[in-house]
């Protein structure tokens, strides 16, 4: 096999693992119920509209992926 293909699959499995990760996290999201509602979050209830704006989970969950692909990224 060329090198290119052998990317091509690494980065397809890659792909695969992050996208099967996320979807584990959404399975676990209504599990857990502190995550999208840490301190930090944003959250205005009017009487016509609500805004929610997930500032601190987000945070939380680029912080993580971050170390996650800094550890896989050391290789």
């Amino acid at each position: 096999m060329s090198e290119g293909v052998q990317h091509i699959g690494k980065a397809l499995i890659v792909i695969g693992a992050v996208t099967a990760l996320i979807g584990a996290v959404l399975l676990a999201s209504g599990r857990l119920p502190w995550l999208g509602k840490l301190p930090g979050d944003i959250l205005i209830e009017r009487k016509t509209f609500t805004f929610y704006f997930p500032l601190a989970t987000s945070i939380l969950i680029s912080l993580l992926l971050t170390l996650l692909f800094w550890l896989f990224g050391r290789r």
